[in-house]
């Protein structure tokens, strides 16, 4: 192995180290991923959870970008025979391609997730009954909102008592709890 390496000149093992050492560690990421023991491991130095997902300056970020620019300048330099400066600006130039390119996958993974956080402003319009009596001080409901049968608090929209059972609709929403009024039905 170190016969064949020493074969090259000093600009050809610059290039052909980077891209191996950078497709070693994308790999043993990819494996530590498909495993599902990179979970917020400690490998990213100074990252921070945030909802941007990926960040530039990260394993996945550097690995890719010596990777490509490895492969690259490699290939421009030795196979291509463009020099040094066309084999380093290519270089360069497809390393941070790679690093924008996995940039915008990763952003667009992070846009599939979501909360699962129901906005109560939603619920307005939604139909159900009285559960326990609501009055102006309170009581519960039921409605299906969100494809599920929920409770929530809620008050009379006139003031007025409603019993268990009686239909109801949703008018507005203030804090914590609906604004209902009966339905007839």
């Amino acid at each position: 192995m170190t016969v064949w390496f020493a074969s090259y000149n000093s600009v050809e093992q610059l290039f052909l180290l980077a891209g191996i050492v950078g497709g070693i560690v994308v790999v043993f990421r990819l494996i530590l991923t498909v495993a599902g023991l990179d979970h917020h491991g400690g490998l990213d130095a100074g990252h921070m959870d945030t909802d941007a997902g990926f960040q530039a300056l990260t394993i996945q970020g550097i690995s890719s970008f010596f990777t490509m620019f490895g492969v690259v300048g490699f290939v421009l330099y030795h196979n291509a025979a463009l020099g040094l400066f066309l084999a380093l600006l290519g270089a360069v130039g497809a390393g941070v391609f790679s690093v924008w390119l996995i940039q915008k996958i990763f952003r667009s993974m992070m846009r599939l997730q979501s909360s699962g956080t129901v906005s109560l402003f939603a619920a307005v319009g939604s139909e159900g009954s009285v559960y326990l009596t609501v009055g102006k001080d309170g009581g519960r409901v039921q409605i299906n909102f969100a494809n599920r049968l929920r409770e929530f608090e809620a008050v009379s929209a006139d003031g007025s008592t409603l019993p268990t059972g009686t239909a109801i609709r949703v008018q507005s929403v203030t804090a914590n709890s609906l604004v209902v009024a009966p339905v007839e039905r």
